[in-house]
């Protein structure tokens, strides 16, 4: 309990000292520009919490395992069910990656567009911080990973939380 309560006020940490959420750009750009234009731009700095995720091959089983949480998860559920989760998966892993500093790029849509009509609400949006805190937990990512991941997401908040 005290492990969530934590992440959470990380992610109140990161929300108080962010203006506003840039979208991401859904064309893809050179490295620094489309840094510049995410909601979450890459991080050097962040290279060793990328080894810490087990690289990208890391990030894929992590989002096999959040989506299995997200559709277990009555708050969440509503949210994915008619989706495209395969597609979902795969946008995340390269989200996750380009924040982390992998070799990957990001060319899905902004989080503005993606989210602008589902409705979400903050219970939701925190339901899922639990559920990827899960994964990650079975995934053995070290609680200091986990939380430098959770304050570069927090941000995303403004654009991701609808209702």
């Amino acid at each position: 309990m005290f492990k969530y309560s934590l992440h959470a006020a990380v992610m109140a940490m990161a929300m108080l000292f962010t203006q506003a959420a840039m979208a991401q750009n859904a064309v893809p750009m050179p490295e620094q520009s489309a840094a510049m234009a995410a909601s979450a731009p890459r991080d050097p700095a962040l290279r060793p919490v990328f080894d810490q995720f087990s690289g990208k091959p890391g990030l894929v089983t992590l989002m096999d395992d959040f989506m299995v949480n997200l559709m277990a998860d009555a708050r969440t559920r509503p949210y994915f069910a008619d989706t495209d989760r395969e597609h979902i998966k795969l946008e995340l892993v390269d989200q996750f990656c380009v924040i982390l500093d992998g070799p990957c790029t990001y060319t899905g849509k902004d989080m503005e567009r993606v989210h602008r009509n589902l409705g979400i609400n903050r219970a939701a949006f925190n339901a899922l911080v639990e559920d990827l805190q899960k994964a990650m937990d079975k995934n053995k990512v070290p609680f200091r990973a986990q939380n430098k991941l959770l304050a570069k997401l927090a941000p995303m908040h403004p654009v991701v939380i609808t209702k």
